[in-house]
């Protein structure tokens, strides 16, 4: 291999590493992906992927003596796109197909990379908006604390727009959102609404919780991804703190300035509304996460066979291994998709894992450990939030076994 095709090559595939990581994919699927595409460009390497950091080692094919690059970065974590993962995965297929060239590729990836994003401000204000509405109804509460946690969810999705303007807002988003929304639902509950406040205040940061974060570092500790996963959990539980931290400083001044008012608890929502909830929380994901609108109608699927699957479960097996039942399907649907439609399995699975992932019992949890009162009535629930992510976990993992993606990503 000549030097000048070494160089491309290796220049495409750090780009595209880095493009990928940028698009939020978890380590240990951009190894495996890595290794594949170097193989195909008829090259070899080590790769070492981390939230913070990409470590490279590459060399043509059975030449590691003669040419050896090595190349180091330090990166930010990675944000959820899955319409450009989407189009990068496609980028890569055309590459190994010969439909593109090399040249060719490294322009469209520059302008994967480089595009702004899908969904217009207005669209993501709704979206915020609805998640907070909808997982106050997939808990069952009431009316008063749907429209309020909704309300709510607009005011924090603002805390989120002018944090782009802002390094020293950015740094402080996640607890002075927390904070923000517990003083706005205390002070609305003096209104004579029958409001749970603390429910609110979650359902209002719902999108804050990182349930998923902490079910992708499980997932990756579980194939021996160390680094990375013990980097991804440990971020996530600091980041549950922040969120923690923010509503209890929030409740905290609400109360010095209104003073308490006791929780009137109402008639809960009819059973149908469930669903409604699955599927808003669902379609306001196809947005947050800047999915394809084509791929919006399997990822909102995703989310209903999961909260389907798992609630038929429980009712035989329980409510964790519930979990690893709608994990399984979800995970056997991704892979069905993966290998139909060849795009990643993840585009459509992770509205399903959102469903399913407890990040809120474990916010839950450490309400009830801290304060000694229970946002809503559970038995064990700290026990109960561990099950659930080792039954979601393995659902994924057995969900391979069954049926082969084929794909990396």
């Amino acid at each position: 291999m000549t030097s000048a095709s070494f160089k491309n090559k290796r220049k495409f595939l750090i780009r595209l590493a880095k493009a990928l990581h940028k698009f939020g994919t978890p380590a240990h699927r951009l190894e495996a992906h890595l290794n594949n595409l170097a193989a195909a460009m008829e090259l070899e390497g080590s790769f070492l992927v981390a939230p913070t950091a990409l470590t490279f080692v590459l060399w043509p094919k059975g030449e590691r003596g003669n040419q050896e690059y090595h190349y180091t970065v330090r990166v930010k974590p990675g944000e959820l796109d899955l319409g450009s993962l989407a189009r990068t995965d496609q980028l890569v297929d055309e590459l190994i197909n010969g439909e593109r060239d090399l040249a060719d590729a490294l322009a469209r990836l520059e302008d994967i990379t480089s595009r702004p994003p899908p969904y217009p401000h207005w669209l993501n204000l709704i979206a915020f908006g609805v998640s907070g509405g909808a997982f106050a109804m997939l808990m069952g509460t009431s009316w008063d604390d749907v429209v309020v946690a909704f309300c709510i969810s607009l005011l924090v999705y603002g805390l989120i727009y002018a944090a782009q303007f802002s390094k020293r807002l950015a740094d402080a988003l996640e607890p002075l959102s927390a904070m923000l929304a517990a003083f706005i639902a205390v002070g609305i509950s003096q209104l004579d609404f029958h409001l749970n406040a603390s429910l609110v205040v979650l359902a209002s940061i719902i999108a804050f919780i990182p349930g998923l974060a902490l079910t992708v570092g499980l997932a990756e500790l579980s194939v021996r991804e160390l680094t990375s996963g013990t980097a991804r959990v440990m971020d996530a539980l600091m980041l549950m703190f922040k969120l923690y931290f923010g509503a209890v400083l929030g409740m905290a001044l609400a109360y010095v300035c209104w003073g308490e008012v006791s929780y009137q608890a109402s008639a809960p929502l009819p059973w149908w509304t469930s669903w409604t909830a699955v599927l808003m929380l669902s379609a306001s994901l196809v947005i947050m996460f800047k999915a394809r609108l084509r791929d919006g109608v399997w990822g909102i699927l995703s989310g209903i066979i999961a909260y389907g699957v798992s609630i038929m479960a429980a009712e035989v097996f329980g409510v964790a291994l519930g979990t690893f039942f709608g994990a399984l399907a979800v995970g056997i649907y991704g892979n069905i998709y993966a290998r139909w439609l060849k795009s990643p399995a993840i585009v459509v699975t992770l509205q399903g894992m959102v469903i399913l992932v407890p990040g809120s019992k474990i916010y839950i949890g450490i309400n009830t450990v801290v304060s000694g009162q229970q946002i809503v009535p559970s038995d064990q629930i700290g026990s109960q939030a561990f099950l659930i992510l080792m039954s979601l976990v393995a659902g994924f993992i057995f969900s391979n076994l069954l049926v082969n993606p084929k794909r990396s990503l």
